[in-house]
């Protein structure tokens, strides 16, 4: 009998059971995020030089070497929250030569009655907590922040840090920002102002700042906004504030123009029991091509007389000239007839770079300077501003302001602030 040929077909290969997943990694705790958080620490020194020595009472020029620090740290998220704390410290280096204090103020300096031959460069010694804050963000539509914290809108024309001085303003509130499509919206309640001249000059606060904005295209911006400012112990500085503003961008061939227009009445509020009503109207267009931006602008802060328009906290200095020669109590810049700004900048971005010297950065801007309430001349201004990174994390800036006022102005009309130079040059590390 014939045998049965083998079976070609190999015996089926017994797989091993797959092993199972691992478990899920358990969700981070508080302790996690803290620690998975980001160092914030950053040292800016700058020299600052004065010259106003021409007035009467001013007999040396001023100079200061300060050096600010300031050491923080801001969590990872966790369930939508997030912390930050920071930490602020500036110092003087060497003799004080210089006055703190707002110009026009009753109080003596508040490095010293024994500074006040010298001019006023606004960097006293301070140590302080300067950011203290926690942010909740449910959703893409909402944050929620609470703390002291940081708190500019806009182009800071009206709210702002005030950056440019060595203590930043800071504000402790609780603020909303929401964000539903082209719409977008800030409210913030306000119950301390930090200013840049530490915890003496503080500003107790019940305020209340609104801004919405609502964007249909690029070409057209649309903003209205309420600030209303009430300050316990700085009365006269209390107002509310209501207006609007229109901005957009456009292209026409190789250039891109730029404009803003705004208008804004101020108002007497609460404990502030002068009646009066102030406008304020400012536009401007610029035009870029390649690395150059030209711009012209316009700016009016109407006055009565006895009183002009006010910006408490606004970052004045980006305004009406980088000498601050308008700056009054208070810290606005603000002048009893009101002024009229017509000023004329231009912005070059060379392409210059080099391993340690590149992100260059130039600026000139004029400004004429008129009483708004008579129309007389009251001076002049040039600006310059150059700006370098020498690493990524280390800028050098050196800055430059010439204000010359008019030597006569016609019965009538309100002094104008003396004429002064000024001259900055600053070295900047952020980790």
């Amino acid at each position: 009998m014939a045998q049965a040929a083998p079976d070609p077909t190999p015996a089926p290969i017994e797989e091993p059971a797959p092993e199972p997943p691992p478990p899920p990694a358990p969700p981070p705790t508080i302790s996690d995020q803290i620690g998975a958080g980001k160092l914030i620490f950053e040292v800016r020194g700058r020299y600052e030089a004065v010259d106003q020595t021409h007035t009467a009472t001013l007999l040396d020029k001023g100079d200061a070497f300060t050096v600010r620090t300031r050491l923080g740290w801001e969590t990872a998220e966790w369930n939508g929250l997030k912390g930050l704390v920071e930490f602020e410290d500036v110092r003087q280096v060497g003799n004080e030569h210089y006055a703190v204090n707002v110009p026009g103020a009753a109080t003596p300096p508040l490095n010293g009655a024994d500074k006040s031959r010298y001019p006023i460069i606004n960097d006293p010694d301070v140590t302080e907590l300067n950011r203290a804050q926690l942010t909740w963000t449910p959703s893409a539509a909402l944050q929620v922040t609470a703390g002291r914290q940081r708190i500019n809108i806009d182009d800071q024309r009206f709210v702002g840090g005030v950056a440019w001085r060595q203590d930043e303003q800071t504000f402790d509130a609780v603020r909303a920002d929401v964000a539903l499509g082209r719409f977008k919206a800030t409210y913030a309640y306000v119950t301390h102002i930090n200013r840049i001249l530490g915890e003496l000059r503080d500003w107790d606060s019940d305020s209340h700042l609104f801004n919405a904005t609502w964007s249909p295209a690029e070409a057209l911006r649309l903003q209205g906004f309420v600030y209303a400012l009430d300050f316990g112990n700085s009365a006269a500085n209390s107002s509310i504030t209501r207006g609007a503003k229109a901005s957009g961008k456009a292209w026409l061939g190789l250039y891109q123009l730029a404009y803003n227009a705004t208008f804004a009445r101020q108002s007497d509020y609460r404990h502030n029991t002068a009646n009066f009503d102030l406008d304020y109207v400012s536009g401007d267009l610029a035009a870029t091509f390649d690395i150059y931006t030209a711009r012209i602008a316009y700016e009016s802060l109407e006055g009565d007389g006895t009183r002009g328009f006010t910006t408490p906290l606004a970052t004045v200095h980006a305004f009406n000239g980088w000498s601050d020669a308008f700056v009054s109590p208070g810290g606005n810049k603000s002048f009893v007839d009101g002024i009229e700004d017509r000023n004329l900048g231009v912005n070059v971005k060379p392409r210059f770079k080099a391993t340690y010297f590149f992100n260059t950065d130039l600026i000139v801007r004029y400004h004429d300077f008129d009483d708004q309430r008579t129309g007389a001349d009251l001076g002049h201004e040039w600006d310059v501003q150059f700006t370098a990174a020498i690493t990524p994390k280390l800028t050098l800036l050196v800055k430059y302001a010439d204000f010359q006022r008019e030597r006569t102005v016609p019965v009538g009309t309100a002094t104008p602030p003396a004429s002064r130079t000024k001259t900055w040059l600053s070295l900047e590390y952020k980790f």
